[in-house]
Order: structure tokens, then C-alpha cells, then sequence
């Protein structure tokens, strides 16, 4: 067991949520920041950085995709991208955002070069799950090191741009093929017009509250610039135009700073008829400004325009849709989780091990309908011989336990079972929860999907 997850085991209790309602952090089986969320096809499909664990600085490798369709439960798909893949990167797979063009799907993110300097690459998919490749063989961007935090954004009128930067924040327009770009990079003013008078420390290239980390945003012909802000620690602060280049009017505070984490970082979406607000903390057991967590509010408009100002919640606590246990469902499908790591191999892709005894995964507003459910059937495994199994719930971890399945011995998370039991016959809607059992100190059982049948 990692020192991270001994860290896990004994802050477990001490987590600032409450089990069984708590939707934030929406990812708890690895430490995530810089959400960049994307709208494709009736889901929601989440790009974050991934903090390595037990990490003291930003150490971080690749980039991760998680999505959804109602808001509650997310699926793991694993790293669809390292900065390994950019043969002219040294390190650092920082604050990603994805968008699609025309079936194809550009993925800009920071990079540091092999020569020490800042950069920003970009990365092209024919699928959103990837695999992402780089066309370019360098950067898009290499304009010096404040070249972090890319967000890009494509207008109504199809023209697209790229903004970045740390200390100030720059713009360049992209043009159609999405990885090249036409005219001169362009600055924002940092002016306190722009971005909102510094408070406490300042310097002359800090003269504003902004920091890194812009997102832009449309609506109703206004065009919002959300921005990381300062002093640190930071806090969420928006601007406001009539054109995506400004200039610029500085409106306020999002969120202000809490949760621990000395950095935050926008993500802004309209999914379902409502607006959606991304943002990251240090929430998890183990939690710091170098093992962050992404999180989500629903976020309101005044009837001016403006956005009502937000505290950072439990999160999401209403499925927009139920879910439908009747198909095969990833066991990296979660609302909610502790103690459990995802993992991903060749053999099966992405799957689940619970680390330790009592380790548990929860799936919101399962629908069993009228007619139910009275069989279940699961690909698991584990390294150990006797008395490891998992327990199936309803409402709580120690709701009605309507089955158990004992897990064979399959001798590594490469090696599998299919098993199917009879269950207690279940209808109507329910949370689920899957609660691991077994005696061995570290990696219980491997778990890959579930289904209930009639």
C-alpha cells in the first residue's frame, strides 16, 4: 500500500462530506485538477490534469477523461494523454481543454520543452476518448514561460481562438484547421479595468487580480472570461465583453478562496438546459495544493447577466436521468467512492481495486423499474485464496443487502470470472453500493463491470 492510501485509510473519517450525500470531489479514486469540461453528443466529457500521489510540488504526467450523462455518476476512462506523446516535451501535464471540429477532437495543453521553457502543444483525436496525436512535431505556442492554461473557444461565426498566460493573460486567433494560428499573439491590458484592483500584495507584473487559468464562455451574446485570481490564495473572478477580444469589464468574484488548495481553476458548460461550474480543492483525505480534487456546482445567472456568486458544496445532489442497471455498466461508473484506486491494462482497459476491507463504490438513482431485477452479473477477480466478496446494497453501505458475490481466485487483475447469483428481487429507484470484503491488508479484489438482469 502506497503512502498515500495509508494517508486515505486513516483520514477517511475525518472527510469533510457526508457519506452517503456528498457528490464533491465528483472523482475520488485519484487526486484530479485544471477541470476542462466539454459538451459532445448528450455528455459531458471531463478532461482534468491528474496530481500524482503523494506529490509536494506539481508532479504530474498525463491527462485524464471522465464523463457523464447525468451529472451524478462519472465514468473513468483512464489517461488519454501523457506529455510523453509530444517528443519535444521534458515534463509537466498541466491545464488541459479539449473541443471538437467538424468529427475531430484538438486537445491544447502546457508543456514544458526539453530547453526549460514553457509551451503549449496541441493534440488531435478522431474520437473524444482518443488516442490523441501530436500533427505538429513542436508547439502551437511558444511564446515564453508564462505559456500555461490554454482554453480555446469557437464563436458562433466559426472563428476560433486560443487564450493563455501567466502572469497576463494572451489571445491569438486559430485558424480553420484549429492547429495553426493567424495575425500576432495579442495581450489582454492587465488593467484593473480589465481584471479588478489587486488587494494585499502586488507587484508591476501582478497589478490585477489576474493570475492564470482563463475560460471563455458564451451567452446570450455576452462573453464571459473566467480567470484563476489573485493574491494567492486564489479565488475565481470574472470579466465581461461584447467581442471575445475585449475589451474587457471586470464584474467580481465567482468563488471565492476555500478548500484548501492555494490554486483553483475554471470550467464553464450549459448541459441540459442548466450551467454547470468546475472548479478544483484539496477535499480528498491527503488533500494539498499538489493533490487536488475537481468539483462541481450548478451555477446561476442574475437577470442582468451576472453570475450569482457560489461557496464551494457537496455538489450535485440530483440526477438529471436514472440510471439504467439493465446494460453493462463500468465498475468505473461512480457517484461515490472511498478506498477504492482505478487502474487500467490491456486485457480489460479501465477497472476498479479496493485497496482495503469495507472499501466501497456507490451508483446514484439506480432505475429497476416496476418489473425489477432479481439476477446480477459481474466480471471480477482476485489474488487472494477465501473470503473475498462483495456485497450488494440499497441506499446506504449498510442499506439491504440484497446479494453476495464471492470472488474466485483469479490470480492478478490480467485473469478474470464472469459470475452471475440470484439477488433479492429489487424494483423501483435506488442508490447501489458495492462494499468489498476481505481480509488481506491491501488490493481485495479487482472489479470491471456489473449488469442486473430479470
Amino acid at each position: 500500500m502506497t503512502k498515500s492510501f495509508k494517508t486515505l485509510v486513516i483520514l477517511i473519517t475525518i472527510l469533510n462530506y457526508t457519506v452517503g450525500k456528498a457528490q464533491n470531489p465528483i472523482v475520488q479514486t485519484n487526486y484530479t485538477a485544471d477541470p476542462a469540461p466539454m459538451v459532445y453528443n448528450g455528455k459531458v466529457f471531463l478532461y482534468t490534469s491528474h496530481d500524482e500521489d503523494d506529490s509536494t510540488w506539481f508532479t504530474m504526467n498525463d491527462w485524464r477523461l471522465y464523463t457523464t450523462e447525468d451529472m451524478v455518476n462519472w465514468t473513468d476512462h483512464g489517461a488519454v494523454l501523457s506529455y510523453k506523446e509530444f517528443e519535444w516535451a521534458k515534463m509537466n501535464a498541466w491545464a488541459p481543454q479539449c473541443i471538437e471540429r467538424k468529427g475531430k477532437f484538438y486537445m491544447y495543453v502546457p508543456n514544458t520543452t526539453r530547453e526549460g521553457k514553457g509551451a503549449i502543444g496541441v493534440a488531435v483525436a478522431d474520437s473524444p476518448y482518443g488516442p490523441f496525436i501530436d500533427p505538429l512535431g513542436k508547439p502551437l505556442i511558444s511564446n515564453g514561460n508564462a505559456d500555461i492554461d490554454p482554453t480555446v473557444f469557437i464563436d458562433d461565426d466559426g472563428q476560433a481562438y486560443l487564450f493563455w498566460g501567466n502572469p497576463v493573460c494572451y489571445y491569438v486567433k486559430l485558424n480553420e484547421d484549429m492547429i495553426s494560428y493567424e495575425g500576432e499573439i495579442k495581450q489582454i491590458p492587465n488593467t484593473v479595468e480589465s481584471f479588478g484592483k489587486r488587494l494585499g500584495e502586488k507587484n508591476d507584473l501582478r497589478p490585477t487580480t489576474y493570475e492564470e487559468g482563463p475560460w471563455l464562455y458564451k451567452r446570450n451574446n455576452l462573453y464571459y472570461l473566467l480567470f484563476a485570481a489573485g493574491p494567492i490564495s486564489e479565488h475565481i473572478g470574472y470579466s465581461t465583453s461584447k467581442t471575445p477580444t475585449g475589451p474587457w469589464d471586470y464584474k467580481g468574484i465567482v468563488m471565492p478562496t476555500q478548500g484548501g488548495s492555494f490554486t483553483n481553476h475554471p470550467g464553464l458548460i450549459d448541459f441540459k438546459g442548466k450551467s454547470y461550474f468546475f472548479y478544483h480543492n484539496a477535499a480528498l483525505p491527503g488533500g494539498t495544493g499538489f493533490t487536488r480534487s475537481v468539483c462541481v456546482e450548478e451555477l446561476k445567472f442574475n437577470k442582468d447577466g451576472s453570475i450569482v456568486q457560489m461557496n464551494m458544496t457537496e455538489g450535485i445532489k440530483k440526477s438529471l436521468s436514472p440510471l439504467n442497471p439493465f446494460v453493462k455498466i463500468e465498475a468505473e461508473t461512480i457517484a461515490w467512492s472511498e478506498g477504492v484506486k482505478s487502474m487500467k491494462n490491456k486485457v480489460v482497459g479501465n477497472f476498479i481495486t479496493a485497496k482495503y476491507n469495507d472499501a466501497f463504490t456507490k451508483v446514484k438513482e439506480v432505475d429497476f423499474r416496476k418489473d425489477g431485477a432479481s439476477k446480477f452479473t459481474t466480471r471480477i477477480g482476485t489474488t487472494h485464496n477465501g473470503n473475498v466478496s462483495m456485497e450488494i446494497r440499497l441506499d446506504s453501505k449498510d442499506g439491504e443487502l440484497i446479494g453476495t458475490v464471492k470472488v474466485p481466485m483469479t490470480g492478478g487483475n490480467d485473469r478474470w470470472a464472469l459470475q452471475t447469483i440470484d439477488v433479492k428481487k429489487v424494483s423501483g429507484i435506488h442508490d447501489v453500493y458495492f462494499v468489498f470484503k476481505g481480509k488481506a491488508k491491501t488490493d481485495i479484489l479487482y472489479f470491471d463491470y456489473w449488469k442486473f438482469s430479470k
